[in-house]
Order: structure tokens, then sequence, then C-alpha cells
């Protein structure tokens, strides 16, 4: 049995929010090996249109994510929650290697296994290009502060 990830289903609105925190600050680290580790062996994605099973493909996707999404920021936000499920709504701002600003708008559906690892992700996402004066996300690398506002206090 892996190593289990808390807070375990089935979730209540504190623990939903936790578990939707941890992964934000997660994939603000944009270590994909650390990411990986939140998902089960296993684990299918649906990202856009490029599906992913199991964490070597996890890790695969996420380093050339990272190799193309620069400076990349995300805030995650709890959209809904049920026993072992939670949908979220996020967004996230990157630059391409031209020096073009995106705001990334999305949402996912994650359901997990009874150790708290992410066994299935689905992720809709639309990006839109803003100037680097539009940007909203302006901490240094690593978690966002405490004290950042999050999507709704954004109007996002």
């Amino acid at each position: 049995m892996e190593t289990g990830r808390p807070p375990l289903p089935p979730f209540t609105e504190e623990t939903a929010r936790q578990k939707v925190r941890l992964a934000e600050d997660g994939w603000n680290s944009r270590d994909p090996a650390k990411v990986a580790l939140a998902y089960t062996e296993d684990s299918r994605w649906r990202n856009r249109a490029e599906f992913v099973t199991g964490r070597r493909q996890i890790v695969d996707f996420l380093s050339r994510k990272w190799a193309r999404e620069l400076d990349y920021r995300l805030i995650k936000e709890l959209w809904a929650f049920t026993g072992n499920r939670i949908a979220v709504r996020f967004a996230y701002e990157w630059r391409d290697d031209s020096g073009q600003w995106y705001r990334a708008y999305g949402n996912e559906n994650w359901e997990f296994e009874a150790n708290g690892l992410m066994r299935r992700r689905l992720a809709s996402i639309n990006d839109l290009p803003i100037a680097e004066g539009e940007r909203k996300f302006r901490w240094p690398q690593g978690p966002r502060p405490a004290d950042h506002p999050g999507l709704s206090d954004l109007g996002l």
C-alpha cells in the first residue's frame, strides 16, 4: 500500500479546502517529481486534449509544461466536494519564451483513493493572452503567500 497523503476522504469543507491549498502549493513548486507523489502510481489524467497515465507520464507532462510555461503562478479555489471527490476552479499566469503573458482559466474534477492519493484528474483549461501590466499573480516562485488574495477576492 502506498503512503497516504492527508487529508483523507471522505472530505469535509475544511479538509477539502486543505487538499486544494496543498495541491496549489505543490504545483507552485514546479517540481514535477514532488507533484507526482500526490497521485496514485496508475493515476489517469485528461489535461486539455492530452491523456496521461501513471506517475512517469505525469512527471514527463509537468516537465514539458513548466519548460514552456515560464514564471508560472497558480491559484486554486474549492468549488464543490463530496465523499472522495473535489471540484476546483483555478487560474494561473505564465509567459512564453517570447515574453507574451497568458492567464489560463480552468476547472478540475478530482477523485481520490482512501489513502488520499489522487487517482483521477480531469482538467478543462482556456488561455487568454494578457499584457504584462494585467498580471495579478506577482509573488516570488513557490507557494502563494497567505495574505495574497484568492480568485474570488481578485474578481476572477
